[in-house]
């Protein structure tokens, strides 16, 4: 069994792959018109047939105060691993991009909390040697 789909709400799907895409690096995998939104997944560019991130719409009653309760805590809503934590941290700021937490060391790994402009917090981990 392997994990095929998982999912992040967002509050705007055509701003949320902007992001997803311009900005953290990840490459369009499905865009599929459904209803009033779309079934839109980004996959990483170094596993373009691994799982994919579904940019799911905020639209269910639920997720609105499920989404806050877990900004207001500070708890990421994913978490995505990288190589080098210091050089994506410094490139995502200079592009604009705003953290919650910059890089931390945080026993086995490095951590850095970013706000994806979609109403989550998104967490990136460098494991360490």
């Amino acid at each position: 069994m392997k994990i095929y789909v998982t999912s992040v709400f967002v509050d705007d799907q055509a701003k949320a792959l902007d992001f997803y895409t311009r900005r953290l690096g990840f490459r369009l995998k499905n865009d599929i018109p459904a209803g009033d939104y779309r079934w839109l997944t980004v996959v990483s560019p170094e596993d373009p047939d691994g799982t994919e991130l579904l940019l799911e719409p905020s639209a269910h009653p639920a997720v609105g105060p499920y989404k806050a309760a877990l900004v207001a805590d500070g708890i990421p809503a994913a978490s995505f691993r990288v190589e080098d934590l210091d050089a994506d941290h410094a490139r995502l700021v200079s592009d604009g991009v705003r953290f919650a937490a910059p890089p931390t060391d945080a026993g086995p790994v490095r951590m850095a909390i970013l706000d994806d402009t979609c109403g989550n917090l998104i967490q990136l981990i460098q494991m360490k040697a």
